[in-house]
């Protein structure tokens, strides 16, 4: 079918096949459009095959004779239709513009009459989907729509008598609300009326909904111009009728396009907040209403308190009424015999009011923060627990575990009458009410860590212990039978997560409880063997390895080999294990922590470890592009998760797997740190996997990232040109991978990992490739952070700013600052590794790194960009000269900042010209040393805040003194200089003043001695406090030369 022929004439608006070869050629395209729709999986794929094979051009006037066939059926033409609205979607740059001018009319006109003359809604709405899609791509840089008949067509047929003409007019509006391209603000007041109109079309409930749905999609296609949103204000209560109009006649597509704008433009809503408050409060409370309309109404509040907290907080009053609602959801629960027997208790329909209840009651308490929720709720859940039936007492708890996160600091308050409460249904007789109990308990060991352990480990570990004894008398009970008719399985599994928890924070106060929990856990494993207990003994495995970690070595010893003897006993049946086997991420885990606590006596296990860990490590996930239309056929439900990527295109990445994934990949990571040259056998393949992990989850990512810098140091024992090959593959994603994450965790994750393998590479271990792609990546994260930091300025003069939100603007301003430190980090690395050689790359980041050392910068940038020239002085030195002009005055300027963190990097600055900056910086280090004494000598130097920025400053001094003396009266400051010491806080400063010492004392200089040696003894309390604060390693050169000092003083009689 290759050589379909693509040319054909109009006739009276129809296209006409010149021959009846083609017309046959047609009907076989008819049959290939029904293989592709076969349920044999074979006669699909070949029919595929044979598709992807047409040429583009054919392709379109084979689609569009099916799609406007009236003989042809209805399925055959749907199907044509989504192909074509495909292939001008993924492909129309290769296709459309090499038609002839003719053939790209046709396919326009055909389009128009189609919509005209199809009589079947479905269709012709498909059809429309096309029109919508060619005007997309229709529109040129400039904004011209190169369709003007299709903006003709949309203003007569809103116009229209036909009813099915006006709908389609709305339906290409609301699939591509920017059609009027550069002419929308010259048809505004046109397409406004169009929109009123229709939404008050008394005869027509579909034209009125299908009007609120355009009206949407034109606000959120123009969320960012605030101008039109005030202008388009008044038709927000025509789409509010038309919501709860649309959901009586079980249409909820309205309701989804107002959750949209709750999400994209909350600031549209603002005018009539309250009423659409109070419309979706009466909708989430009908229960004649479908489960999932009352959740959407619920979702467009709980989102407003996520995008427009400020401006929810001002309604409070709605917000405590929607609160009884979530409540409501999460008790509406089934009386299912079967719970006891499920493996997950992972609420099999996503889509239930509990599940759907508990997650908005967690995401309000975020969005709002405690000070607001936690009053609102306390009285309900109270009055929940003391409530007769399950149901109520099941709820209750698990809204306590949902909002721990949200009211983190109002609840640590009064966490002692909580955790009382919460450990009285650890013994209830209803069993899933106790497994929610224990929930609660685990959820709170997380979110209140480490008060929580430190302050209750005993009541809870008796509670926990007191709970596995009801439920597993191991004698009795070991048989699944007996575990299961009890309904117990799951709350054991509940408790056991909860002692893992418990164990992981209290860390060694677990000790004293270590022999009441192992024996019983020991057993679980041993005979937990069935398929119904899996999950159990999976979660038993990780509770055994977290205990061994929280105790340590010594303790957990005696009972290693066994459990290593239980985990590789697992570990051969391992091959057996289903995929979905829920032991296999336990496992993966708990091989990990037992390399923690073994170290190297690990590496003996890793052949038998490394095979099932790289083939989860590998696990392909399902990927796609989609567009808009696409995804209303995928739901998020069916494991799904989207990124949109804008302009109607999203990218889905299928979830199922992908947690499995990402614990192996972290483990790896944890193997390549623990083993370090034991790891070298398998450096290579995993450096191999981890490069190809940029499209996955973030969990996945980060653990790539933080393996590259290991990896390298495994692959060291085998020499440069190993190294070399190693760090070939990697560097490139990694440079990649910076100008591309989108999430900031990540990002400075990869950023942090990319600084350590340049600084572990060294000189020549970037190209001049690297280097240019780097610069420009560097240079937009700096741009970006400015103008980051103008629109927090713009939001501090919002009508809605309040101290929350200042709170929610200081933490993104320190998400921001993160990323700032890491490109300090970043070319940190490179100044030390290139020298000198890189200035004159540094020089188109120049400008910006000056702009962060201005006086009006808030005190994080100058510190950073100080910290920047202190590198650039430190490494580059004398060439870093030439760039005094613009750092030297800020950075005398800064030694007296307000800031510490500012006067530290400017007294670091002075060291390192004193040490390493050569002549020209000598006028300089004889002006610092004043202010440097100032600092030292201010009465509150020695403050917690202030302590490191003092330290620095009189480490900056003896640095003078011993590179620059000409620049120091150095007998005047020296008795000075050793009253100050000696350094507590910072450790690397301290090396240089003891390096310092050093050298005074093996001079026998006379000052620092004293008369007749007389500060021998404070000299040697100096080093005694250096030596037990740990600021003297035991191999460093320094250390070595006090230990020579001590020994002369220990021989010498005149000492």
């Amino acid at each position: 079918m290759n050589g379909l022929p693509g040319s054909f004439r109009r006739s009276s608006t129809r296209l006409l096949f010149l021959d009846l070869t083609a017309m046959a050629e047609q009907q076989q395209f008819y049959l290939l459009l029904g293989n592709l729709m076969s349920p044999d999986n074979n006669v699909r794929k070949q029919a595929e095959e044979t598709y992807d094979n047409i040429p583009g051009q054919n392709k379109i006037t084979f689609l569009l004779q099916a799609v406007r066939d009236a003989s042809a059926a209805e399925e055959v033409k749907q199907m044509a239709a989504v192909l074509l609205r495909r292939l001008l979607s993924s492909s129309f740059e290769e296709i459309y513009p090499g038609l002839t001018v003719e053939m790209q009319t046709a396919i326009k006109t055909e389009l128009l009459t189609g919509i005209q003359q199809e009589t079947s809604p479905t269709i012709r709405k498909k059809i429309c989907d096309i029109a919508a899609e060619l005007s997309r791509n229709l529109i040129d840089d400039d904004g011209n729509n190169q369709w003007p008949e299709v903006l003709k067509f949309l203003f007569d047929s809103v116009n229209a008598e036909n009813v099915g003409l006006r709908e389609a007019a709305l339906h290409i509006f609301w699939n591509f609300p920017g059609i009027f391209g550069n002419q929308q603000q010259h048809y505004m007041e046109v397409i406004k009326r169009m929109l009123v109109q229709c939404m008050q079309d008394q005869a027509n409930p579909q034209i009125r909904t299908l009007a609120a749905r355009a009206a949407a999609s034109f606000v959120l296609s123009n969320e960012s111009n605030t101008a039109l949103l005030k202008h388009f204000a008044d038709l927000l209560p025509g789409i509010l009728q038309a919501v709860n109009e649309s959901c009586y006649q079980g249409d909820d597509s309205v309701l989804k396009s107002l959750v949209e704008i709750a999400d994209t433009a909350p600031k549209y809503l603002r005018p009539n907040l309250e009423e659409t408050l109070q419309l979706c409060l009466r909708l989430c409370a009908d229960t004649n209403l479908t489960n999932m309309q009352r959740q959407l109404a619920l979702e467009v509040i709980v989102t407003l308190s996520e995008t427009a907290a400020a401006m929810l907080r001002k309604h409070t009053a709605i917000v405590a009424q929607s609160v009884p609602q979530m409540l409501a959801m999460m008790v509406d629960l089934e009386d299912d015999d079967e719970w006891a027997m499920a493996d997950e208790l992972e609420d099999e329909d996503f889509d239930s009011n509990a599940v759907a209840g508990e997650s908005a009651l967690d995401r309000i308490a975020c969005g709002l923060g405690g000070k607001i929720i936690l009053p609102m709720i306390k009285q309900h859940i109270m009055q929940m627990l003391q409530n007769p039936d399950w149901k109520y007492r099941h709820a209750g708890l698990m809204a306590l575990s949902a909002i721990g996160e949200g009211c983190h600091q109002q609840m640590e308050a009064i966490l002692q009458e909580i955790v009382s409460f919460v450990l009285l249904f650890c013994a209830d007789p209803h069993p899933r009410v106790r497994y929610a109990a224990c929930n609660a308990i685990g959820q709170m060991a997380t979110d209140f860590a480490p008060t929580f352990q430190k302050k209750f480990h005993d009541k809870v570990i008796s509670a926990l212990l007191q709970t596995m004894e009801d439920q597993s008398n191991p004698r009795v009970q070991a048989h699944a039978a007996a575990l299961i008719q009890k309904g117990t399985k799951l709350v054991l599994e509940q408790v056991v997560t909860s002692i893992a928890s418990v164990a992981d924070t209290a860390e060694e106060k677990f000790v004293p409880y270590y022999d009441m929990f192992m024996p019983s856990l020991k057993h679980i494993v041993e005979n937990a063997v069935q398929k119904e207990l899996r999950l159990l003994r999976g979660k038993t495995i990780e509770c055994i390895s977290l205990i061994g970690l929280a105790v340590g070595k010594e303790k957990f010893m005696p009972d290693a080999s066994a459990v290593m003897q239980l985990l590789l006993k697992t570990q051969t049946d391992f091959n057996d294990l289903e995929d979905d086997d829920p032991q296999i991420s336990y496992m993966i885990s708990a091989w990990a922590r037992m390399c923690k606590i073994l170290g190297k006596e690990f590496q003996q296990y890793l052949p038998v470890v490394m095979g099932p860990l790289m083939k989860t490590a590998s696990i392909k996930p399902e990927v796609a592009l989609l567009d808009t239309q696409d995804m209303e056929n995928i739901s998020e439900d069916d494991g799904w998760e989207f990124v949109n990527l804008g302009d109607q295109q999203s990218f889905g990445i299928k979830t199922a797997g992908l947690e499995e994934k990402a614990t192996a990949c972290q483990m790896l990571v944890c193997y390549a740190k623990e083993l370090k040259e034991g790891f070298v056998e398998y450096t290579e393949q995993v450096v191999k996997l981890m490069v190809t992990l940029a499209l996955t989850v973030s969990r996945v990512r980060v653990a790539a990232a933080e393996s590259m810098p290991l990896l390298l140091e495994c692959a060291r024992v085998r020499g440069p040109e190993y190294l070399t090959q190693m760090w070939h593959f990697m560097c490139d994603a990694l440079i990649k991978a910076i100008g591309t994450e989108p999430d900031s965790d990540v990002l400075s994750e990869i950023m942090h990992s990319f600084a350590k393998c340049i600084e572990l590479m060294g000189d020549g271990c970037l190209n001049s490739e690297h280097f240019e792609e780097l610069g420009g990546i560097l240079k937009g994260k700096l741009e970006e952070h400015f103008k980051n930091q103008e629109l927090r300025q713009a939001k501090r003069q919002d009508e809605d700013y309040d101290e929350q939100v200042e709170e929610t603007l200081q933490d993104e301003d320190e998400n921001d600052v993160y990323i700032l430190t890491k490109v300090s980090d970043i070319l940190h690395s490179v100044f030390s590794s290139y020298k000198e050689k890189v200035l004159p790359w540094f020089e188109q980041l120049l400008q910006l790194i000056v702009q962060l050392i201005c006086p009006n910068r808030p005190w994080a940038d100058r510190q950073w960009g100080l910290c920047i020239f202190d590198d650039v002085v430190e490494h580059c030195s004398p060439s870093s000269f030439k760039y005094a002009e613009y750092f030297l005055r800020p950075m005398i300027q800064s030694l007296c900042d307000t800031s510490p963190e500012v006067r530290q990097a400017a007294a670091y600055g002075v060291g390192v010209m004193a040490q390493f900056g050569g002549e020209n910086y000598r006028p300089f280090c004889t002006e610092a040393l004043p202010l440097l004494v100032r600092v030292i000598q201010a009465a509150d130097s020695r403050s917690k805040e202030n302590v490191n920025a003092t330290e620095n400053c009189v480490s900056a001094v003896g640095k003078l003194m011993r590179f620059r003396p000409e620049c120091v009266n150095v007998n005047e400051v020296l008795p000075h200089w050793l009253s100050w010491l000696p350094l507590k806080e910072d450790k690397e400063e301290a090396v240089h003043t003891f390096d310092f010492l050093c050298d005074l004392i093996e001079s026998n200089n006379p000052i620092v001695l004293g008369p007749e040696n007389a500060n021998l003894p404070r000299i040697f309390f100096i080093i005694a406090d250096g030596v037990s604060n740990e600021s003297i390693k035991s191999e460093d050169a320094c250390s070595k030369r006090l230990a020579n000092v001590i020994r002369q003083v220990q021989v010498s009689p005149e000492m």
